[in-house]
């Protein structure tokens, strides 16, 4: 059994940027649909970004233009650069990795069997 885990979370000013990384342990990058959800109080998780094994990315509207999903197969790592983050960005993030999806990234978060205990980032005005 493999195991996700994040870091790079913080307390950041409305503006600035953050780096979340995701060491994916028993998870090959090269090899499944991976991703990054968030969780804000009171709401649902919801997609942030997908990247595909061989490379396309998805991103919500809400952070397209200023989140940036990557990977790093050697080291066997996901990264979600966030910038000009809002307070709206606020919540708990999550890697994630779906290894019986055949192709294409899902965005739905039950589509997804392996996550991370989650890291938390709080934006302030």
């Amino acid at each position: 059994q493999g195991e996700l885990v994040e870091s790079g979370g913080g307390s950041v000013q409305a503006g600035g940027s953050l780096r979340l990384s995701c060491v994916a342990s028993g998870y090959p990058t090269s090899r499944y649909c991976l991703g990054w959800f968030r969780e804000a109080p009171g709401k649902n998780r919801e997609r942030v970004a997908t990247i595909d094994p061989n490379g396309p990315t998805n991103y919500a509207d809400s952070v397209k233009g200023r989140f940036t999903i990557s990977k790093d197969n050697a080291e066997n790592t996901l990264y979600l650069q966030m910038d000009n983050l809002k307070p709206e960005d606020t919540g708990i993030y999550y890697c994630t990795a779906a290894t019986n999806v055949p192709y294409g990234c899902p965005s739905a978060s039950f589509s997804y069997n392996a996550w991370g205990q989650g890291t938390q980032v709080t934006v302030y005005s």
